[in-house]
């Protein structure tokens, strides 16, 4: 059970978070809510040691302080300072973390750059009067939907990290 719940809450709510910014360029709060209460409740079930659960929320802390700055200077959506930490939460003070913030950063130059050119092009006219997503993705003065590039990089990295690689470990000795 512990397995399943690990193997479905983080991956589902990268893609919905994605999925939801692309959308409706928001990620709701519920999401990186979902992400906490389920790391505090699942990966003490894992045997994981009280340090090592210590220095997950070391992660989840110095993010969320860095996302937070972010924010209050206008450069990052509060969703996706909130994403972003509850990210951090899952994936431990550890190598995971500075690759999730790599890829994340790699995903988000692309997506940055495909969006800006996309509202450059003739492509954009012929959309954006039929799709009410691809109208807003049109907008010059819209930012950009960054919770794609946060929930793609998570999906990659998951697989390494510690909570997973814990249920790969009980599988591998089924």
């Amino acid at each position: 059970m512990i397995e399943a719940a690990i193997l479905v809450i983080f991956p589902f709510a990268m893609a919905f978070a994605g999925i939801s910014d692309l959308l409706s360029m928001t990620i709701q709060n519920r999401v990186s809510l979902i992400l906490v209460v389920s790391f505090v409740i699942l990966a003490p079930l894992t045997g994981m040691a009280w340090d090592a659960y210590a220095m997950h929320f070391a992660a989840g802390a110095v993010v969320l302080t860095a996302t937070f700055a972010l924010f209050a200077t206008g450069t990052m959506g509060g969703g996706d300072a909130k994403l972003m930490s509850a990210t951090a939460l899952w994936l431990g003070w550890n190598m995971g973390l500075a690759q999730y913030l790599l890829v994340m950063s790699l995903f988000g130059g692309l997506l940055t750059l495909a969006i800006l050119n996309y509202r450059n092009s003739h492509t954009a006219i012929l959309y954006t009067d039929r799709i009410d997503f691809m109208r807003r993705l049109a907008r010059k003065e819209e930012g950009v939907p960054y919770g794609i590039a946060l929930g793609a990089a998570g999906l990659m990295v998951f697989p390494a990290s510690p909570l997973c690689q814990w249920v790969i470990d009980r599988l591998a000795q089924l």
